[in-house]
Parts: C-alpha cells; structure tokens; sequence
C-alpha cells in the first residue's frame, strides 16, 4: 500500500443536485484535486513531472463502489493513496467517509503517463514513483471491457467553451455528465447510482457534436459517448432505486 494523505471537506451549494446530494461528476474532479496536493506535497506536481520528464498524468478508467452520496453542507473525509503500478499503470484509491467514520463510496483510478511530444504511454520513472512508496508489482488487475451497444437512445450535446481544460480537451466529468443527461430527469430523481464503472478511450475536442448513446435495462445503464462514428467513452452504472417524499 502507499502513503496515505487526506483531507476534510464540507459540500458547498453548488457542488449538489436537486436531491441535495453531490455530483458525482463534480465531485470527481475535486478528488483529482486532492491527490493533485498530495503530489505538490511530495515534490511530484503535474509541472514537475512535465518540466523533468516530459509527461503527464492520464485517467484511463474509474471504477466506483458507492453505499451512500454525502449531502448538501455535510463534512467529509477523503483519504487516498496511489497503491500499486507496474511498468506502464499506476493505481490511486480514493476513500470517502462520513463524520462517523462510515464509508460511504471508494473510488479506484487507473492512470497512466503520457509521453507529451509523442503522445504515446510511457514507461513509469522509478525516482518519479518512489515518493508515493506504492507497491511495485508485475501484473495489476485489468480494467472492465464493455460491449458494443445495440438499439440505443441517443442524445446530442455540442461541446460548449467551459466544458474544456487548459489543454482544449473535454474535462474527464463531463463524459459522465452527458451520460447521465441521456437518463432523463424523472429517473436521476428516482434513482442513486451503487457502481460505475467508466474507461476514457479518446479525448473528445472543441467544436465537436457529441452522442450520448445509453441502454437501460433491469437497473443497470450502459453507455457510449460518441463523435463522429468513434467512442470516446465506454461506462456500465448500476442504480438502486430512491424513494421520494411527496
């Protein structure tokens, strides 16, 4: 296992839904936030890395677990250590818990470095890695693979000016955005996701039209972020049922 490095933090206004519970999207991106200060403390800031390596850090997939979502002005716990890589990928646990010390979801991110000039997977830097003391091994468990999907709904997004990063890139919360809009507002309300699963397969850019594909079967959703007749993105959500008052 790695270092571990955590810190509390309490849900503000605009970080929740309508059912005063956080978003995911959001909420992932601010966990990258978190090890991204990890990091900066370590000596391994993402300028770093680029300035003396020439790379950068990509997600390539999330897998979630989730027992509960933290609420509206609720303070959390998020704890997380990069715990294992081998010669091209690294894995990071993000852990989430309540005041009780209850917890609530875990995140695992799959990363990997990318080679800046050739825009290739790279090999991971030893004396880049050794201050997350994470564990080095020769096989990590693989990602999920998804199935092509078939007879889909489909809804289209263009790709708006906020939606991208510093790079001209689509921000990584995004996809899981668009995949949620293609739900519908009437089962997002009725519904709280229990795990996703979710792999970036190609980065989506300005200007583009998106398609959110999605079929939704016995609880579980699938879905497809596509342009132009290419994936961008592959996910599978499985959702429990909420009871709403009123």
């Amino acid at each position: 296992m790695g270092l571990s490095y955590q810190e509390n933090f309490t849900i503000p206004f605009d970080m929740v839904d309508v059912k005063q519970e956080i978003k995911l999207p959001d909420f992932i991106s601010y966990c990258l936030g978190v090890s991204g200060r990890q990091s900066e403390e370590l000596g391994r800031s993402d300028l770093y890395v680029f300035q003396e390596f020439g790379l950068i850090w990509v997600v390539t997939d999330y897998e979630l677990t989730i027992q509960g979502l933290p609420k509206y002005n609720e303070t959390i716990t998020i704890k997380t250590e990069a715990v294992a890589y081998n010669k091209f990928f690294c894995h990071r646990m993000f852990y989430i818990y309540d005041a009780a010390g209850n917890l609530l979801l875990d995140i695992l991110c799959y990363f990997v470095l990318i080679d800046f000039e050739t825009r290739k997977v790279a090999p991971v830097p030893e004396d880049l890695i050794a201050p997350y003391q994470s564990e080095q091994v020769k096989k990590l468990p693989r990602a999920p693979k998804y199935q092509l999907l078939e007879k889909t709904s489909v809804q289209e997004f263009p790709v708006r000016y906020f939606d991208l990063d510093m790079n001209g890139h689509v921000n990584n919360g995004k996809y899981l955005e668009w995949m949620y809009e293609a739900l519908g507002y009437d089962f997002l309300l009725c519904h709280v996701p229990k795990k996703i699963q979710l792999k970036y397969l190609k980065e989506v850019e300005a200007t583009s039209l998106v398609s959110s594909r999605m079929v939704a079967e016995a609880g579980v959703s699938q879905h497809e972020i596509v342009v132009d007749g290419h994936i961008h993105a592959q996910a599978v959500i499985e959702w429990r049922e909420r009871h709403v008052a009123g």
